[in-house]
């Protein structure tokens, strides 16, 4: 009988069978296997601790079945994968070098790592987690990484580094410490999703990173939430920011990108800020507690912002123009806790527009020595003028049909109390 030829080919790229190595716990036991070991074939760790940094150039998996310590010593990256379809799992990985230049990681996948898995592993105090370093379609799943903290942390290196890594998955992992949470660069079709981050200075960094999704992720107590820098085409959905101190949201030359069902709680300086970000849609997302509620400047414009709902925040918008921008489609605006309205017909909507600046604000936030006078007659007057006279008014954001109610995004559930 003869095979047909694509079948034939299949059967001749495959090992017919794949075997278990059992692997003593000794210093250079992993490599000496390696070497004997067939594509697609297992490496069992037994319980100890193995002082030896490994290079997988097979297709194997390399499993520490929860028991296992690989100890790279300080020098260069502890594992690092050069061949596809790669599965290490199960291991406490520690002892990278601490070199920048040459990104020493607990795991390194090079750019050859095509599909590589790194899943249930707990990489602790390493310059790097892990580095997906070119490897297309990677996926980084369910880890623990704790980073670096004897640096500034401007020194010390990421939990997940991305760069030109088209496919990468992140999903499920909970970063502590180091610099970022993950930083991705000169990337696309990137999925980060479901992930936890703490005490770092950002928790998901974005430059150049297009056609990408960030969802379901938690940011608590990071110096800034979600930061997306020159991209376009992104997805920030359903992510909470907690106590994060300086933004829960930025966008730094974004475009065309959705920013919905979010939730920001008592961020110290603005729970959103937009700089120089065009035709984003923000919509279904809840911003409570911070200091300035959303910050537009830059020549943000064209942006869509509705269904989002403002609670409790110092200023709820800080946007200086000399024009009038609409925060309303389709007869739909946003909620505004500090807004005064009232709903005679019970549709919902308020019946009288919204807008969360006056000339005062403007001059405030260009002469901050006038903050003196903010209890002073003529400021009252000025205010109260403006209020009976709304063709005083300077320019800025207008809602034209702010909402009555909001409901908070099912994120919320995930940190239900302060964190």
């Amino acid at each position: 009988m003869r095979w047909p030829l694509t079948f034939a080919l299949v059967l001749t790229a495959l090992p017919l069978w794949a075997a278990e190595w059992d692997v003593p716990a000794r210093t250079g036991a992993i490599a000496e296997t390696l070497t004997r070991a067939a594509p697609g074939d297992t490496l069992l760790l037994r319980p100890g601790t193995y002082f030896e940094t490994v290079v997988l150039d097979k297709p194997v998996t390399l499993d520490g079945r929860g028991h296992a310590t690989l100890d790279g010593g300080g020098h260069g990256s502890v594992v690092t994968v050069t061949v596809p379809d790669v599965v290490v799992q199960g291991l406490t990985i520690v002892g990278s070098g601490s070199d920048h230049e040459t990104i020493d990681s607990g795991v390194q996948l090079t750019a050859g790592a095509t599909g590589a898995i790194i899943r249930n592993n707990v990489l602790l105090g390493n310059l790097y987690g892990v580095d997906i370093h070119g490897a297309r379609d990677a996926r980084v799943a369910d880890n623990r990484i704790e980073g670096r903290q004897d640096r500034r942390m401007n020194d010390r290196g990421n939990g997940i580094y991305v760069w030109n890594a088209p496919g990468a998955v992140v999903d499920g992992n909970d970063v502590r410490w180091g610099r970022d949470g993950i930083f991705v660069n000169s990337s696309k079709r990137n999925i980060f999703t479901g992930n936890r981050f703490r005490d770092l200075r950002f928790a998901v960094h974005y430059m150049y990173a297009n056609q990408s999704e960030v969802s379901g992720n938690v940011s608590i107590g990071n110096d800034l939430g979600y930061a997306v820098m020159f991209s376009k085409r992104v997805k920030v959905t359903n992510n909470l920011s907690l106590n994060d101190r300086e933004h829960g949201i930025m966008m730094n030359y974004t475009n065309n990108s959705e920013i919905t069902g979010n939730v920001v709680r008592n961020g110290k300086n603005r729970c959103a800020f937009l700089y120089n970000s065009n035709k984003n849609t923000f919509s279904g997302n809840w911003f409570e507690r911070c200091d300035i509620g959303i910050h537009f400047t830059a020549g943000s414009a064209d942006n869509e912002i509705t269904g989002n709902a403002f609670v409790g925040n110092r200023t709820q918008v800080k946007y200086v123009s000399t024009k009038w921008d609409e925060w309303s489609k389709d007869g739909e605006g946003n909620f505004w806790s500090d807004f005064a309205a009232y709903d005679l017909d019970g549709d919902g909507v308020a019946d009288t527009a919204y807008r969360p600046n006056d000339s005062m604000d403007h001059v405030l936030w260009t002469q901050p020595a006038a903050k003196l006078l903010l209890g002073s007659p003529a400021v009252q007057l000025v205010r109260w003028s403006q209020a009976a006279f709304p063709a005083l008014l300077p320019g800025g954001v207008i809602d034209s049909f702010p909402k009555m109610n909001a409901d908070m995004p099912a994120v919320n559930e995930q940190v239900p109390n302060e964190g």
